[in-house]
């Protein structure tokens, strides 16, 4: 009777350790919400319009490569169908995100999109944060196999492919690169941003992460802000590097900056690639160590960041590359994804 209440309280305070977050920096910003994160830096000018600029929504729909209709009509709300050369630029900013990406010393992975129950839980969306999540169903044969989901975001796939190990001190740092589409159900984002892509159910995002010792985990963190920094600079696309308070930083971050980049429509930057150093939470959770050259065996630390997220970035790249005709200019950057065109003009009526 006794070993009963025991494996009861035992799976309570296992159920209650795992959605405490994680211990912010020293160096992070003491606030209570986004409105008391702390500005780093700016680089670039936000474009003067000699004419009031179109939403990328409008952009795209009067482009025909945008279609939000469709998009409802096969799968509800928060979803898009890219036609023709949107659907190509989408390919082409992935492209060039990878390319760059592994230019720097990152390894292209291509994970699976679906993930058990216990690799969630191993990077901290499980169990807290079940219901922006979406499961995938079990039936049949599989009913009895643990429980699926949908990846929310390649850190998942990426920073589990080291746990239950022990690493040599040789085989560090690690760093890893995916592009995956991402699913998430936005649960805590009722009513905000629902016309356009900046808060979608799926979408596509570039993902680099780095698993490294701890003493050489913040100098990793800059060298991982910088590198998503680059693609924004390359697309020329204005932007600024926020360090997010106490009361804005997510659940398994001890410091993360954010990269918000400048929406001519909206008038204002926003979020476009966020970095972060968990130092050894994930590791804890996952059981992901390293034997140092003195024998001893220690957590490593993990850091993600996007490089970038895609939609967003097409968001960005319609919206300050639009012109008064309604054409848009391609950035150089993907013109070579792109077989070197450099406008997407209306079609002629």
């Amino acid at each position: 009777a006794l070993d009963a209440q025991i494996k009861q309280i035992e799976e309570y305070i296992n159920d209650f350790v795992l959605r405490l977050p994680n211990y912010p920096s020293a160096m992070t910003p003491v606030g209570k919400d986004d409105s008391e994160n702390v500005e780093q830096r700016r680089w670039g000018e936000p474009r003067h319009f000699e004419w009031e600029p179109k939403a990328h929504w409008d952009i795209g729909t009067d482009l025909n490569i945008l279609d939000f209709d469709a998009a409802a009509k096969i799968s509800g709300a928060r979803f898009t169908v890219y036609r023709g050369l949107g659907a190509r630029l989408e390919r082409a900013v992935i492209n060039f995100f990878m390319d760059t990406h592994a230019a720097d010393g990152y390894t292209e992975v291509l994970p699976p999109y679906m993930v058990t129950r216990s690799t969630m839980t191993g990077t901290g969306q499980l169990p807290k944060f079940e219901e922006d999540l979406f499961a995938a169903k079990k039936g049949g044969a599989y009913s009895d196999l643990e429980q699926m989901y949908l990846v929310p975001t390649a850190e998942v796939t990426l920073t589990n492919s080291v746990s239950g190990q022990i690493l040599k001190a040789a085989d560090l740092p690690i760093f890893l690169t995916a592009h995956t589409p991402c699913f998430r159900s936005e649960a805590g984002a009722y009513g905000r941003d629902t016309r356009g892509m900046i808060r979608q159910h799926q979408f596509d995002k570039v993902e680099m992460v780095k698993i490294v010792r701890p003493e050489e985990s913040y100098d990793q963190l800059e060298s991982l802000t910088h590198d998503a920094e680059v693609i924004l600079q390359k697309l020329n696309l204005p932007y600024r590097v926020m360090a997010l308070s106490t009361g804005d930083i997510g659940f398994g971050s001890c410091k993360t900056y954010d990269l918000e980049v400048w929406i001519p429509a909206q008038n204002c930057y926003r979020e476009i690639s966020s970095c972060s150093n968990c130092e050894d939470f994930q590791a804890r959770r996952m059981s992901a160590r390293f034997k140092d050259e003195n024998g001893r065996t220690r957590y490593v630390h993990t850091l993600n960041g996007s490089g970038l997220a895609v939609g967003r970035t097409l968001v960005a790249v319609l919206e300050n590359y639009q012109n008064a005709d309604g054409s848009v200019t391609i950035p150089e950057a993907l013109r070579p994804y792109m077989n070197g065109k450099e406008k997407i003009v209306p079609a002629a009526k």
